[in-house]
């Protein structure tokens, strides 16, 4: 007897829908996290700058941010004058020897 590949998948994909609003969130999240990497492709930032850069919330920035930083995307730099935020910026890959 075959057993067809993905039909566990399937089933619970037809009988447990994914509910739209979790769905939008996701896409939220994801858009968010492209602007936040493609940001820090300029230059190193705070919270507080890529916030208001962003005109995103501050707490869903930093949230962002620690997901990027768990993945090994982005890392911390120096933390600024005031003693207060860390700068945040891509991370390097370690390839480029000078």
């Amino acid at each position: 007897m075959e057993v067809e590949k993905g039909k566990t998948a399937k089933y619970l994909k037809a009988k447990r829908p994914v509910p739209k609003d979790v769905t939008e969130q996701l896409k939220s999240f994801t858009k968010s996290k492209k602007l936040l990497l493609n940001t820090l492709m300029e230059s190193e930032k705070t919270v507080p700058q890529l916030a208001e850069e962003l005109k995103l919330p501050g707490d869903e920035v930093l949230f962002q941010l620690m997901t990027l930083l768990k993945y090994g995307l982005v890392e911390t730099g120096e933390i600024d004058d005031m003693d207060e935020y860390f700068y945040y910026k891509i991370k390097s890959n370690g390839k480029d020897k000078s």
